[in-house]
Order: C-alpha cells, then structure tokens, then sequence
C-alpha cells in the first residue's frame, strides 16, 4: 500500500510533467514540429496492416512506444501528460508503481519495430517519467510490409516510407526496372509521380491515335515508357550539372520533382512548350539552390534580370527560346495542359489494370 508521502510525490510528478506537456506544446507551435502521440488507426491504414500475430509477454523499450490506439491526443510524443490526462488514475499508478506494488503489463500493438498502446497509456507514461527505460507489455503484432522503425517516427519517414511500398505496389517499378533508384524525402510526392505516368501514358496515346495506330499503352507498358523517356533523360541532365551537390540531403527524384514544376511554370509565364530535359536542368539551376549563399547570389541575378531583361527565362538560349515557342504555337502542349484535356481517360484505364499481376 504506498505511503501518503508516495501520493503527495506522484501529485507533484503529475503536475510537473503536465507543465513540461504545456512547454512542449509550446514549443511545438513555435517549431511547426508536431507534438501528439501518433494515431495507430492513421497508421495501420496507411502502411496496409491485417494479419495479428500474439506475441505474448515481454519487456518493451519505452522509446519505442510511438502512439496509442485511442487517447494518443492526452499525451505528448514523450508520453508527457497533458491536461485531459487523468490525473487521479495517473497519480495512483505512480505511487503503486514506487511502492513496488505489482502493476498489470500493458497491452500494445507492434507494427513494424514501433509499438502503439492498446491499452496502458497511464503506466507507460508514469514509468517515462519515472525515468524507467523498459516495461512489462502483452504484445500483439500486426504485420505489414512497410519496414518501420523508431527513427521513421522523428520525422515523417514512416509516411514516406509507406507511400513509397503503395508507389512500388502501382508501379511494380522495382521488378520493371531493378536499379531505379527513385526515393523521395517528402510526403505526398509518390502519388504526384503517379500522376505524371498517367499524363504520359495519355500523351503517348495521343501520339499514337495521330498516326493511325490502333495500340495503346499498357499501365506497364507506360510505366516503363515514363521512367526511361522522360524521368531518367532529367536525371541524366541533374548528374551532368552536378545539382545534387546544390541540394544537400535530397535526392535525384527530389530535384525531378522540383524541375517539373519548374518546367510547367516556364511553360505557363512564357507560353512555351515543355522544355528539353538539358535546358530545363539548365535553367533551373541558374535560379535555385539550397545552399544559402549560392541561393543569396542567385536571388541578387534573377532579380536584376527581371528589372533589365525578362523576355525569356534566365539561363535559356535565344535559340531555346524560340524553338520551344515555336513548338507551343504549332500545339506541343504542357503536362499542365494535358490533365486539363482529359488525363482522366488515362487514370480511369489504370484503375481497370490495378489487378493484373505483371
């Protein structure tokens, strides 16, 4: 039975820990870091977890317990309680606990190297703040393929990492072509690479239909087609400028990415048509970087050219210039152009093909 020393202590730990909680908070907000516990819900869904495997009794690592399965918004990521916490519940945990008093093992579910709590998000989080390092824990495991680890969890790696498996799932890239190399380090990104194959797919058709043929891509066939005609020419162009060395802790497929965009809006502000891979790369990296002085320099040039001389994009030949104007006027049409013209076709054909195992 623990003392009324013991009880007075766990008020004071409580309240200690939730102003810790409101700091934390606080900080969150200043970093735009999220501080809540994630859901389990939101991620088994997102990383296609089924099949419970009982794992029986174990110590878990208290780091390793990254959410919870239905009050992950009372706790901070550190299991810090905020103030809907109960404080009752949560006070008389911690003095049996410091009383030696046998407390039941708590219930998680593992996905992956993570564990989310199913049942105990008081008792882990008096023995986070009781500085323990493990705990007593009933373990039921969820499988999926996404390979999740504690560190996917400080940033948004686990999301990526799942957007990545349902990416390859569409895609079967890795088995169309092993050595792709395609990896993104922001969320959201895989299914705005998606996008582009099916714009690319629907321009292909075009072509094809323009000279009488009655083929069609496949959605592999397309796949295929994107990834050596249009994604590796850029990729090409992005190691022949060296642009990685511009853009620390990015990828190839980031900086694809950003020169699509790019692309588009030289396109849109110019009425070009799309740009050369070469030419694209070219302009773009006369205008961004991430390293800050190149970026500072670079802000300085794009500016004075735009007060003296902006008839065509910095970096771009007159020669380039008019070339690609020309093929605009003669109905070479954008990426941009080509879903507003009906790239649902594409998309809605894809969907028909989801089911065929390559």
């Amino acid at each position: 039975m623990p003392s009324e020393q013991q009880f007075s202590e766990a008020r004071e730990r409580f309240k200690r820990s939730v102003v810790r909680a409101q700091l934390s908070d606080v900080m969150g907000l200043m970093t735009g870091e999220q501080n809540t516990l994630f859901s389990f819900e939101e991620v088994a869904k997102r990383v296609n977890a089924r099949q419970q495997i009982e794992r029986g009794t174990q110590m878990v690592r208290l780091d390793r317990i990254v959410g919870s399965v239905g009050r992950y918004r009372d706790f901070t990521r550190t299991f810090l309680p905020r103030a809907s916490a109960n404080q009752e519940r949560w006070t008389r945990l911690d003095a049996a606990m410091n009383a030696l008093e046998t407390v039941p093992p708590v219930e998680l579910f593992k996905i992956g190297e993570v564990y989310f709590v199913r049942d105990g998000n008081h008792r882990v989080s008096v023995a986070r703040a009781n500085d323990a390092s493990h705990i007593e824990a009933y373990v039921t495991e969820v499988k999926t393929e996404v390979p999740l680890t504690a560190d996917d969890f400080e940033r948004d790696q686990w999301l990526i990492k799942a957007e990545y498996t349902d990416f390859l799932n569409e895609t079967h890239l890795d088995e169309l072509r092993p050595d792709h190399g395609l990896t993104l380090t922001e969320p959201g990104r895989y299914a705005m690479m998606l996008e582009h194959i099916e714009v690319h797919r629907y321009l292909r058709n075009l072509d094809l239909a323009r000279t009488g043929s009655k083929t069609r891509l496949t959605w592999a066939e397309a796949v295929v087609s994107w990834y050596d005609n249009v994604y590796m020419p850029v990729v090409e162009a992005i190691r022949h400028y060296r642009l990685l060395e511009h853009f620390p802790n990015r990828t190839e497929a980031d900086i694809y990415f950003w020169i699509a965009l790019h692309r588009e809006r030289l396109a849109r502000e110019y009425e070009l048509a799309p740009l050369d891979p070469d030419t694209a790369v070219a302009t773009f990296a006369e205008i961004y970087s991430e390293k800050p002085l190149e970026r500072t320099l670079k802000g300085l040039r794009l500016g004075l050219h735009k007060l003296i001389l902006d008839e065509k994009p910095l970096g771009m030949t007159n020669e380039e210039f008019h070339q690609s104007r020309a093929r605009h006027d003669a109905g070479e049409i954008s990426l941009a152009e080509a879903q507003e013209r009906g790239v649902q076709e594409s998309v809605d054909g894809r969907e028909m093909e989801r089911s065929v195992v390559l």
